[in-house]
């Protein structure tokens, strides 16, 4: 493995993963059809097609991974070395479940749960394989392989998340934005490691093909080359953040609800008001005073015909 490999390994992830972001952010956002639209039938002509490209796609992707690890083993072999080849011997089989996820809808016409829990099953697989790989405890490559566990756990609970609801789009959504972190993810990788681009103090030593560490000189090295890792992911984090919330609010103002709907859901202020416009007799009073005024009004009503009742009385002895 070198530069190239994580290159184009880095690239294939990129555009599976916004074929199908932008694939199921644009569905997400379309308006609701009308009822005359909807009863017209789906154009499945077309998405066919479209899916069967994407299938052959991903069945060269996969094929690439078999192919690389079959070289690696090889070479591992002529080197003598058994770490690579028991390494390789990992790769090879989830490589090949891959390429089975991407073969079974070419092959077979199965319902979209089995093939989710085909590509659950695999993404779980790599994520055990980056997760237990240890080869060497202080090789700064482990710190690359603890940020790659994040994008495949994303994509594991995506596909999981799948599964629990086939009809939405958002887990379809959340495992293209993973795998666009994975392969972006993956060129970094190959760039940090295997070009001019390694950390200060630091160097790559090689036993096979497939077998490599990143050494540093002293402790301090150490930890300035896992901090740059660090960082160098958050970076790419953050970077995708940004995209994603300028992809989605570009394709939301597309395709979004216009804002003249928008407005008729609340009943204008102006229409509030009307009824109190209108009343003549609007006060501030509350109604505690308005109680407070009849009761006072009933107790001079009260006392006047106590004061007429004894006038009365005094005319008439």
């Amino acid at each position: 493995m070198g530069l190239l490999s994580f290159a184009l390994g880095g690239v294939g992830f990129i555009l599976i993963g916004a074929h199908e972001a932008l694939l199921h952010a644009s569905q997400s956002s379309d308006p609701k059809p009308s009822p005359i639209s909807s009863s017209s039938p789906p154009n499945s002509q077309t998405k066919k097609p479209s899916s069967s490209l994407f299938s052959i796609s991903l069945v060269i992707f996969s094929s690439f991974f078999v192919l690389n690890s079959t070289i690696s083993l090889l070479d591992a072999h002529n080197s003598n070395d058994a770490v690579g080849s028991a390494l390789q011997v990992q790769v090879i089989p989830i490589a090949l479940i891959f390429l089975f996820y991407s073969l079974l809808p070419l092959l077979l016409t199965l319902p979209s749960p089995l093939l989710d829990l085909v590509g659950a099953f695999a993404f779980v697989e790599e994520f055990l394989l980056f997760y237990l790989q240890r080869k060497d405890p202080s090789g700064v490559e482990n710190r690359y392989y603890d940020h790659l566990l994040v994008p495949i756990a994303l994509c594991v609970f995506c596909t999981l998340l799948e599964l629990r609801s086939p009809h939405s789009n958002i887990p379809k959504l959340g495992r293209g934005v993973g795998l666009i972190l994975q392969g972006t993810w993956f060129l970094q990788m190959g760039l940090s490691l295997f070009s001019g681009w390694v950390a200060q103090g630091c160097s790559l030593h090689r036993v096979s093909r497939g077998n490599y560490t990143l050494r540093c000189k002293g402790h301090p090295a150490y930890h300035r080359a896992r901090a740059i890792a660090t960082l160098q992911f958050n970076c790419h984090l953050a970077l995708l953040v940004l995209l994603a919330v300028a992809f989605f609010s570009l394709i939301c103002g597309r395709n979004g609800v216009p804002l003249g709907s928008i407005s008729t859901r609340y009943a204008p202020l102006r229409a509030e008001l009307q009824p109190f416009e209108n009343s003549a007799n609007f006060t501030l009073d509350s109604d505690d005073d308005t109680q407070e005024d009849g009761n006072v009004a009933s107790q001079k009503l009260v006392v006047m015909g106590h004061a007429i009742n004894d006038n009365q009385l005094k005319d008439n002895p």
